[in-house]
């Protein structure tokens, strides 16, 4: 069935991650994301906003090697940016404004950069 306010939306993401246990150890405990596993090579993370999944890669993204940004919503950014340093993330972008509100990037364990922002 199709569902007609999905019609051409962006459904799924998928994102290299060179150790997946890293990626869903970090992700759980950082942003309480869930997974459900599908085989060695791959997980799904459910209800956060988009579906999607990491799957094993030697490769790892950046903005400074063109690469989209992933940006994830945050109503205590201070909060979100402490629990990234503590579960083993780097701050690559302290926290700036921007129109629209605030917000700082970081590099996850596998390398990969993201965003947080809050109004």
């Amino acid at each position: 069935m199709q569902h007609r306010n999905q019609h051409h939306s962006i459904n799924y993401l998928e994102i290299p991650v060179h150790d997946l246990d890293k990626a869903k150890a970090f992700f759980s405990q950082v942003f309480a994301w869930q997974f459900v596993d599908y085989g060695p090579e791959y997980s799904c993370f459910i209800d956060v906003g988009i579906t999607g999944g990491f799957f094993v890669s030697d490769k790892s993204f950046t903005c400074a090697n063109g690469s989209p940004l992933i940006v994830i919503y945050s109503a205590q950014l201070e909060v979100t940016q402490d629990k990234i340093t503590a579960a083993g993330g780097e701050i690559s972008h302290s926290i700036f404004s921007f129109p629209g509100g605030r917000r700082f990037h970081f590099i996850d364990p596998n390398g990969n950069e993201y965003a947080v922002w809050s109004e």
